[in-house]
């Protein structure tokens, strides 16, 4: 039993569990604010637009208008599909969706940016009689056409060790 804990203990503290734990909850958070947008902000926008449809009304009705009204009278929930809210829904997946994408690629974008910072340039390749840059596996200078020495071609792979 003692392992067993011990176990459990380790894997408990294991970063990628702390990592997916705050994961969840940022994203609980995150999706009551997506859900504020949607409902609070794009339904009335998007309502407006098409002549003040409310979306979360939209239903289809399974029963008749009397059955529904005892439902709700009685405190059951009525025979309809609220087709309207799953509308509110796919919306509300779909601005997730765009956030997350958006939110990584700048993520990627900047640890690549970073990334291209951190890493020291290369030494540039010179040629001896005209003093272009040439490339690195150049024999042959394409400014003055002179041929590069192997010597030049020799210093510079000692120089990159």
């Amino acid at each position: 039993m003692k392992k067993l804990l011990k176990e459990f203990k380790d894997f408990i503290a294991q970063g990628n569990v702390m990592d997916l734990a705050v994961g969840v909850v940022i994203g609980g958070a995150f999706t009551a604010i997506v859900n504020s947008l949607v409902n609070d902000l794009l339904m009335p926008l998007l309502g407006l637009v098409t002549g003040g449809l409310d979306f979360s009304s939209l239903v289809i009705k399974l029963a008749s208008d009397e059955a529904i009204a005892e439902a709700e009278a009685n405190g059951t929930t009525p025979a309809v599909l609220k087709y309207g809210s799953f509308i509110a829904a796919i919306i509300n997946f779909l601005i997730v969706a765009l956030v997350i994408f958006l939110l990584i690629k700048a993520f990627n974008k900047a640890k690549a940016l970073k990334k291209a910072q951190e890493e020291p340039e290369a030494p540039k390749r010179i040629c001896p009689f005209c003093k272009q840059e040439v490339a690195d596996d150049a024999v042959k200078c394409p400014f003055c056409t002179s041929d590069i020495p192997l010597e030049e071609a020799d210093e510079k792979e000692e120089t990159e060790e």
